[in-house]
């Protein structure tokens, strides 16, 4: 028996994943579940009893609002909580947009259109630096903190350098290898392929089928075939996708795709000739699409919750259960990696943990200070390679063949420049360093909307203790 945190908890469909996860996996651990939304708390709680029972085995849940209570005595802390959740995101949005800058200032580099926090964090980067100094003092000795709420790279990256833990990020964007290998028909099994980057920004360095060049097969997919997206994440195999692959050299995996250049960007438009009829997942017709749909499924999962609540005998393995829900495509495809007993939902945590507790070695991409794996790279950078991981710890790949020189020079060190801006910035609360980074963007046009947008943000009734730290006072 050992115990596993999961911060911010009350994300329903992450934590069903880790919680069926670990049914799968162990038969008995203590889960403690710490989210300050009591009501998404309680919906998760009732439905990860039921998996438990289902499953036979013997997990043990406590649920706390407390952040201290849920990381006290535990041997693996999972963070993914998002402070302020989608809808700080969007107000800061609305705030940039107002000011000149397209789909927000959360840019991580070249895009200009993120939604992955950059400077505008500080509340989840303190909350990171909070788990991780907590994790230090009262969580087991030789403990792991697993960070899966984004920013993962400034987030990890600052936890490593600061605070004496085990740390390792975590994501599955590397899985657009698989939607490669499936869209061209080939067998994975026969597949042999390494990413290499940071988070959100990995590379298709090796790629090969049976022995021979896979980048072959690819070319000749390109050549022959026209992609249409089913739905705006949908974007691996996109035109961004296979122009970014032409210039760098080399394939751009997962969010990368995303994280492309403003030249795929500028408005919905130009989006929509890149990454198809939804203009992509940052458009304003795709952001719209997720946000429902996350909204959606939040809903069906607090219907489910009750519905449990009041007919004991349900039981959550029926697959029947769920046929008025299964019109939501994106709801489908997280129940079937819940409920199936036979695979796991395709989240590393679980697989980690098994590594390191039950010494079973696998490969899983992980995010971890470099040391010398990527050439071109400091040392205290985190990156995302694969590794093999068992009970004596994090065993990186050799990276072979190297990324090219380009995604090095022209793609890595530019996002690596953004990260160490913030992470100073963070750091020190030099204001000046905001601005920096808002200088660089090619939507700014003077100071004047540099200083307009950053103090709007920071006087938001939730930015307080960003304003004192930034401006004093």
């Amino acid at each position: 028996m050992f115990k596993i945190a999961i911060i911010g908890a009350g994300s329903a469909v992450f934590s069903l994943r880790i919680i069926s996860d670990l049914t799968k996996t162990f038969k008995e651990v203590e889960v403690s579940l710490m989210d300050i939304n009591e009501r998404r708390l309680k919906s998760v709680l009732v439905l990860a009893k039921k998996l438990n029972e289902e499953m036979g085995t013997n997990l043990r849940f406590r649920t706390t609002k407390n952040l201290e209570e849920a990381i006290n005595g535990a041997r693996f802390v999972i963070n993914t909580a998002l402070v302020g959740g989608h809808e700080y995101l969007e107000r800061v949005r609305k705030i940039s947009e107002k000011w000149g800058y397209y789909r927000g200032i959360d840019s991580q580099e070249f895009n200009m259109v993120s939604d992955y926090f950059t400077i505008s964090n500080y509340n989840q980067l303190n909350l990171f630096l909070r788990v991780a100094k907590l994790v230090e003092e009262k969580a087991e000795k030789d403990s792991w903190l697993l960070q899966a709420a984004n920013p993962v790279f400034e987030g990890t990256t600052l936890i490593s350098r600061v605070v004496p833990i085990n740390v390792v990020g975590l994501c599955h964007g590397h899985y657009g290898v698989h939607h490669i290998v499936e869209t061209l028909g080939l067998d994975m099994k026969k597949v042999e392929w390494q990413i290499a980057g940071v988070n959100h920004g990995i590379w298709l360095n090796k790629f090969l089928y049976d022995g021979n060049d896979g980048y072959e097969l690819l070319n000749n997919w390109i050549e022959k075939n026209k992609y249409e997206p089913k739905h705006p994440f949908d974007d691996q195999l996109s035109p961004a996708a296979i122009d970014m692959y032409k210039f760098y050299g080399q394939m751009p995996i997962g969010d990368t795709v995303r994280n492309s250049s403003w030249k795929y960007h500028y408005n919905l438009e130009t989006k929509i000739k890149w990454y198809g009829k939804f203009g992509g997942a940052d458009s304003e017709v795709g952001w719209k699409w997720y946000q429902e749909n996350i909204r959606t499924i939040s809903e069906i999962i607090n219907e489910l919750s009750n519905y449990v609540s009041e007919n004991p005998r349900v039981k959550l393995l029926d697959y029947n259960l769920y046929k008025n829900f299964l019109h939501v495509d994106i709801f489908k495809e997280e129940i079937d990696s819940i409920i199936n007993p036979g695979r796991l939902s395709g989240e590393q945590h679980v697989p980690f943990i098994d590594s390191i507790v039950n010494n079973k070695k696998q490969r899983l991409i992980v995010n971890i200070p470099n040391n010398g794996v990527i050439e071109g790279i400091a040392n205290d950078v985190i990156v995302e390679i694969p590794a093999l991981v068992d009970s004596t710890g994090i065993h990186p790949e050799k990276i072979e063949p190297k990324l090219s020189e380009r995604i090095i020079k022209f793609y890595l060190q530019p996002r690596i420049v953004r990260m160490e801006i913030a992470v100073e910035a963070f750091l020190t609360g030099d204001f000046n360093l905001l601005k920096e980074f808002l200088f660089r963007d090619p939507r700014t046009k003077n100071e004047e909307q540099v200083e307009g947008v950053l103090n709007e943000i920071l006087n938001l009734p939730e930015n307080t203790e960003m304003r004192k730290h930034y401006l004093g006072g």
